[in-house]
């Protein structure tokens, strides 16, 4: 986390809450109040996308006043909602797909460790 950027949140058990947001966050915190275990920062989403279907979403999360569950930041990964028969030039297109978003989870590990390693010092 950056101690240079803060935001307000507005909870429905704390009220305003000021808190540090890392640098990597690009949510607008704008959203329907919740509660302060439930706030949350996000990365930005990373998209599998196959003929107009989303294979799979990922993207860098944190949840740094959760109170049953991991504070520090993790990747959240989403995968589903493709259904169909595929002719065998799709299921070619389809594992290109998958190989270059491979890619783009690995990218999203190397970023979560250098920012877990900051973490720790």
């Amino acid at each position: 986390m950056s101690a240079d950027r803060t935001v307000t949140v507005q909870t429905i058990d704390r009220g305003p809450v000021t808190i540090p947001e890392p640098s990597w966050c690009v949510d607008s915190h704008d959203h329907r109040p919740e509660a302060l275990c439930d706030t949350s920062h996000r990365g930005p989403e990373h998209l599998a996308e196959f003929h107009g279907y989303e294979v799979a979403r990922a993207e860098l999360a944190q949840y740094p006043h959760a109170e049953e569950s991991e504070r520090g930041i993790g990747g959240f990964v989403e995968m589903g909602q493709l259904a169909r028969t595929l002719t065998p030039g799709e299921l070619d297109e389809l594992a290109a797909l998958l190989v270059d978003y491979a890619g783009t989870l690995r990218r999203l590990a190397r970023q979560l460790s250098t920012l877990k390693a900051g973490e720790q010092q």
